[in-house]
């Protein structure tokens, strides 16, 4: 039987873990089994801020945390969108244009309105957003996507977060701890293996030593217990995606009624793009960038650039990034959750979502005994090693439909080779129909139908219906779901307030329980 569990790393992923393993395990009615995680004292708190994906909400009301608790404790914010920003053309040709990847996703199961957009069979036909959904004009116009009546984790749109990531984990270490997860920090001094290879304990420098049946990396970047101790290797992406480094700022609004955007912000620049995420009191500001492409120094000449003057009186924090990921996920009785696996740039919030979608699943394949560590082991890393080689493909996807080639980053993006055959071989399908829900058969895809969508269109994709136009001659019920859309949103704009009004009435009032 598998009684002790030792998470090695604090953090978002390992509290994220600890709540999944406390709720999984029924810790506080289960006296057989002992979670205790381990956090060194010396590990760095500067937040950069952080976006989520809708999967968080679900996520905070399983772990039954209150969504007025998140908002009034982590400094968050509202997130229905990412907003992409000069990822089309050239900014000196087409200065200023965008797209947005929505969270309130089409319904194409009963009618398929996609097609008819291609087709042009749109009055007033806009961006691919804004046609089939009212959320693009929401999020322009700066509103929230609920009303303060809405119970805790409703809204009248779907919607994420942005969050201080220090003070999230924090919220989610004071709910494993209710949920009777075990605690202490400690530096490690040593692993301690038996004669098979599987680690027998870890020795601390004030505990002594720690045994376990079942070790969870939550080390980060070092993946101290995979990588370092039990050799496993890291596969590098940096042929597919270039970026490598990122330099972050938190910069301050000007006051405290500064409008608060209702999504990410990211913007395309020469050698990689800027993030703008807007907490509550300040913003979160970085650069990720490739250094085969540009300098430190002058990529962060291009932040401060993009900050203004006010980055004159402000600091930054350069972050090297090694993009890839472990060839297996879970060896011997060792399992790795976050940065441990592996990383990827946060273009579409996928830190949290990998962090907190591996998790789960670690905690539903939970063995019940040592001698199925194996087959439990074998499952999750085919299921993971899925979720991040689809994840890598859907990131390439912005940077590959680009049009951009002012820059030799953007060149190198564009160039075939660079891309992986999976994504090269649904674009040659999507040349000739638009994607189905079949294209993605496993939830394991992560990013699926709707993500594809807003971004292909969003980035001006070309599908040519002309041989099976034969097949959508509903036009008249399609130009009345495009106007229904419209209305729809115009009453929506009527109805909500704007982001921060909400929000300051959520630290007022609260929201009601669901």
């Amino acid at each position: 039987m598998i009684k002790k569990i030792i998470i090695l790393g604090g953090g978002a992923a390992g509290w994220l873990t600890a709540n999944h393993l406390a709720i999984s395990l029924d810790l506080k009615c289960n006296p057989d089994v002992e979670v205790t995680l381990i956090e060194s004292p010396k590990i760095p708190t500067v937040g950069v801020g952080e976006g989520t994906v809708p999967m968080m909400r679900e996520t905070l009301e399983y772990f039954g945390i209150r969504e007025t608790d998140f908002f009034r404790k982590c400094d968050a914010t509202f997130k229905q969108s990412i907003k992409f920003v000069e990822w089309l053309d050239n900014p000196n040709t087409s200065p200023g244009q965008f797209y947005h990847h929505l969270f309130d996703y089409p319904s194409i199961n009963e009618f398929n309105i996609v097609p008819y957009w291609l087709m042009k069979d749109v009055p007033d036909r806009e961006r691919f957003a804004g046609s089939i959904s009212p959320q693009e004009s929401i999020c322009e116009q700066g509103l929230a996507p609920k009303s303060i009546t809405h119970p805790e984790y409703k809204g009248y749109l779907e919607y994420a977060y942005h969050l201080d990531a220090f003070k999230f984990s924090e919220l989610l270490a004071q709910n494993a701890k209710r949920l009777g997860v075990k605690y202490f920090q400690a530096e490690i001094v040593d692993v301690n293996q038996a004669v098979d290879g599987t680690i027998e304990s870890i020795s601390t420098d004030s505990k002594g030593k720690a045994l376990a049946d079942l070790f969870i990396d939550c080390s980060g970047f070092s993946s101290f217990l995979l990588g370092k101790h039990l050799g496993v290797k890291f596969v590098d992406k940096d042929d597919v995606l270039f970026v490598d480094n990122a330099i972050a700022m938190q910069v301050p609004y000007l006051d405290e009624s500064s409008p608060i955007a209702s999504n990410t912000i990211a913007t395309a620049k020469s050698a990689g793009w800027i993030w703008d995420i807007g907490l509550t009191s300040r913003r979160g500001v970085g650069h990720v960038y490739s250094s085969n492409h540009t300098s430190h120094d002058e990529a962060e000449k291009v932040l401060r650039e993009y900050v203004g003057k006010q980055a004159d009186q402000l600091s930054c924090r350069r972050i090297p990034m090694r993009v890839g990921h472990r060839e297996v996920f879970w060896y011997k009785n060792c399992v790795a959750i976050g940065l441990a696996q592996g990383f990827v740039e946060p273009l579409e919030a996928t830190g949290l979502l990998l962090f907190d979608a591996t998790a789960r699943m670690l905690a539903e394949l939970m063995p019940a005994n040592k001698m199925q560590i194996e087959s439990s082991a074998k499952l999750f890393n085919q299921r993971a090693l899925r979720s991040w080689e689809k994840v890598i493909d859907f990131i390439k996807l912005h940077y590959f439909l680009s049009n951009r080639d002012d820059s030799q980053f953007w060149i190198d993006n564009r160039a075939e080779s660079s891309a992986t055959q999976s994504l090269l071989d649904k674009l040659a399908m999507w040349k000739s129909r638009p994607p189905s829900t079949y294209d993605f058969y496993s939830r394991f895809e992560t990013f699926n139908l709707d993500n594809y969508l807003y971004v292909l269109y969003g980035m001006n994709f070309e599908t040519d219906l002309s041989d099976t136009k034969g097949r959508f001659q509903k036009q008249k019920l399609a130009q009345e779901i495009f106007r229904d859309i419209s209305g729809r949103g115009e009453y929506l704009a009527s109805q909500l307030e704007f982001n921060r009004e909400l929000i300051n009435k959520i630290h007022q009032f609260g929201m009601q329980k669901c």
